[in-house]
């Protein structure tokens, strides 16, 4: 019989829903509170939570290394491609205005843009901590 068998199946039902909400909190951080840091947190605590029981051999199965690193580095990077694209459309680095015709749908964009890569980057960095801290070598 496999130990701590009710933790396990909380945890199989649990991490579908905190992913649903940190989805939820990226994309609600525009209108209200949340945003890119705080859904970055809660999206890497759902593979945390995996790994604690599961075991981080086991989460590794599930996302590579090479994986969170690509994923930390893409989330800067598009962080950085927003300023970088206000930069050539004329304006200045991060001035979401130019990103469209119209300044507040282009405020908006930008906003958007900004906080997905910062939330890529923050669960990516997390769960990076987490196969460091987590591994025994």
């Amino acid at each position: 019989m496999e130990r701590h068998t009710i933790l396990r199946v909380v945890t199989k039902l649990l991490v579908a829903p905190i992913m649903l909400f940190a989805l939820y909190v990226q994309f609600h951080g525009d209108y209200g509170p949340g945003g890119g840091f705080q859904a970055g947190v809660i999206f890497g605590s759902a593979f945390m939570l995996h790994g604690l029981l599961s075991g981080v051999e086991q989460l590794k199965r599930v996302v590579s290394e090479r994986t969170v690193r690509t994923f930390a580095a893409s989330g800067v990077l598009l962080y950085a491609g927003v300023g970088v694209a206000s930069l050539v459309l004329g304006g200045n680095y991060l001035d979401y205005n130019v990103l469209s015709d119209d300044p507040v749908a282009g405020q908006h964009l930008g906003i958007l843009i900004i906080e997905l890569g910062v939330g890529i980057t923050v669960a990516a960095t997390m769960i990076s901590l987490f196969f460091a801290f987590g591994t025994r070598d």
